[in-house]
């Protein structure tokens, strides 16, 4: 699962990473929030399938995964849809159907993992669409990729919910992810990049 840095691990993690996007050369996106620069969000595509994370910041005391996937279930239902709180590689994930409208014109379903992990103040959260929401081998090489995360929190205070910046292997500045100020927009759970574009 994903996990802090230390100096031994980073090296290795980045390895794989570079050897993966070298290999697979997905498609990659990222998100940047206007008032900060700081890129907030990055999807990756690959071979049909996306996978999509963010990662926030967290209570000292608890995880808030679980009210993360409540929320998310609520709203998905909400307008339409349905989520089931299922375990995975990851622990509990929800495998939801978030309603779309077809070029017909009529309402269709599109399938979507939300998987997340509760670390030491932080919280990782990635969505799994395409091939990969229902196609436990598609998904492998993503799921990979969203183990070998590393999470650098650092010790400022931050509001639970705040978004952490992300930095790609390789660029400067921190390794992995690192801290935005403390303004970052909260956490809106059906808020999924290029997969969602709906802001509650």
């Amino acid at each position: 699962a994903a996990k802090l840095a230390n100096e031994y691990q980073v090296p290795h993690v980045f390895g794989r990473w570079q050897d993966m996007l070298a290999q697979a050369r997905p498609e990659l996106r990222m998100e940047i929030d206007k008032a900060s620069n700081q890129v907030t969000a990055v999807a990756l595509n690959l071979h049909g399938s996306a996978l999509q994370v963010q990662a926030f910041a967290a209570p000292r005391t608890e995880g808030i995964w679980s009210e993360i996937r409540a929320e998310i279930a609520e709203s998905v239902t909400k307008q339409g849809g349905s989520a089931d709180d299922l375990p995975g590689p990851f622990g509990r994930e929800l495998l939801a159907r978030l309603p779309v409208r077809t070029a017909e014109g009529r309402t269709g379903h599109r399938p979507a993992r939300f998987i997340g992990h509760d670390g030491q103040r932080w919280f990782l959260r990635g969505v799994l669409t395409g091939k990969a929401a229902v196609d436990p081998e598609a998904a492998r090489a993503l799921e990979e990729i969203f183990a070998d995360i590393v999470v650098i929190r650092g010790s400022q205070a931050r509001a639970p919910r705040d978004l952490l910046a992300l930095r790609l292997p390789g660029q400067a500045g921190a390794p992995a992810l690192a801290e935005v100020p403390a303004s970052a927009p909260g956490l809106d759970p059906m808020h999924r990049g290029p997969e969602i574009t709906e802001r509650r």
